[in-house]
């Protein structure tokens, strides 16, 4: 009796198991140069490639920080290519905060849990699904497809995508349209009805140093030019200051969507009312319909005994697309004259229209496995590895679609305690990848 021919693993029945070996290797990324790098998961992904006959090329920008690049050859080679990025570093976790050790990969109540689970070995994991796949099935996606797993992207990309597109642009030949984090999840209306977000825009990323200066002197003595004073002042203003809300495309398309989805009246002179009923994404949205700046790090003086003739806060700001220049000169009238500011990473904002062939098979793909779905644009307010792609022209988005239980804070799983995805999820993202990718 001849033995049954094994059945050829789909992309679904690996992608659980890759996101989980991914994330217990461990790439945090401390934004300093002390933290593991990506080298070891950038060899697992080489090896992985390579089992099924897939070459590729590992970079290695700086000890330790490496990306992987590797090409699909399409069906049809005069069409251009597409850029499918996923980064391999991820925030550092305390493990003393989490229910379970975050690098473990560990399934739990029907979730994958680790640091990397959403934010973004699940994409890394679907990627390499859904190729390995193709490789054993003998199957050819239309056109060229740039599979790139990248280092850095949560310290600004400097030894990951900025490094890839200074120094090996060749790798990204014939690219113009790319596809990323962030995009694709699902937000539930109701049964018969699913929204699927997808990236169109990004907020610009602002991080400062801010300075003060003084007189230095004794403690004891009394000072009125006292540096941490007026920084602390400036600071103070700074985390109180509420940016006015303004509308760009994307956001309006988003609301419109959104207000008619839900059946509520969209009062644009009072957005915060419609945001707050948004639920798990609310946050998300909302830091879209303004400006941020947030102080994260203070540092000033060496003894306590002596008054610092510096003083020094880091912040976080974030700008809308278009509106730099407005951003900026707010946030000098909120410091005031006596502080100045200094870029630690300066990244444009972007943002391209909900259209296009692309647009299309990526609701095509979604709707295929999900009736119920209906794909629209959103901003993200945090910023991707798309920003650097975009310098040689192309266009991105966000898509690493992923079906979300209408309860799971998605939001907070980004750099929060107890990261994890849904398996059922990820196996959706993978099936709905598949599809995309077949078919654009």
């Amino acid at each position: 009796m001849t033995a049954p021919t094994p059945a050829v693993p789909t992309a679904e029945d690996e992608v659980v198991d890759l996101c989980a070996e991914l994330i217990r290797i461990d790439t945090s990324n401390y934004g300093d140069g002390t933290g593991p790098g990506e080298r070891s998961a950038a060899e697992y992904v080489v090896a992985k490639l390579d089992e099924v006959g897939i070459s590729s090329e590992l970079l290695e920008s700086a000890p330790g920080r490496a990306s992987v690049v590797a090409r699909i050859a399409g069906q049809d080679p005069d069409r251009d290519a597409l850029l499918v990025h996923g980064h391999l570093d991820v925030v550092p976790a305390n493990a003393a905060d989490w229910q379970v050790d975050p690098f473990s990969g560990e399934i739990k109540d029907g979730c994958i849990w680790g640091r990397g689970a959403i934010d973004m070995k699940d994409m890394d994991a679907m990627m390499l699904a859904v190729v390995r796949h193709w490789a054993r099935t003998e199957t050819t996606p239309p056109r060229d497809i740039v599979l790139a797993f990248i280092a850095d992207e949560e310290a600004g990309g400097d030894y990951g995508s900025s490094w890839l597109v200074k120094n090996r642009p060749d790798l990204l030949a014939g690219c113009t349209e790319a596809v990323g984090e962030v995009g694709g999840f699902s937000y539930t209306v109701s049964d018969d009805l699913r929204l699927y977000l997808i990236e169109t825009a990004e907020k610009g990323m602002a991080w400062m140093r801010l300075t003060a200066t003084g007189t230095a002197g004794h403690g004891s003595m009394l000072n009125d030019d006292n540096a941490v004073t007026e920084l602390s002042a400036a600071v103070a203003r700074l985390g109180r200051h509420q940016f006015p809300v303004r509308m760009t495309p994307t956001v309006r398309h988003f609301l419109d969507e959104i207000s008619a989805a839900l059946n509520i009246q969209l009062d644009y002179d009072d957005l915060e009312t419609t945001v707050a009923k948004l639920g798990p994404i609310a946050r998300l949205i909302g830091a879209t319909i303004r400006h941020t700046v947030n102080p994260t790090m203070l540092s000033a003086g060496y003894k306590v005994n002596v008054i610092p003739g510096e003083a020094h806060a880091n912040v976080d700001g974030r700008f809308l697309p278009g509106l730099e220049e407005e951003f900026l000169a707010e946030l000098d009238e909120v410091l005031g004259p006596r502080v100045r500011r200094e870029y630690i990473h300066h990244h444009i904002a972007m943002e391209t229209e909900f259209s296009g062939s692309l647009v299309e098979a990526m609701a095509a793909a979604l709707t295929a496995e999900d009736p119920a779905a209906r794909a629209i644009p959103y901003c993200l307010s945090g910023g991707t590895d798309g920003k650097n792609f975009s310098r040689l022209g192309l266009r991105c988005f966000g898509f690493s679609p992923l079906q979300l239980p209408p309860d799971l804070d998605f939001a907070g799983m980004f750099h929060g305690v107890d990261e994890r995805v849904p398996v059922d999820g990820l196996r959706f993202g993978a099936r709905v990848l598949d599809r995309f990718l077949t078919s654009s």
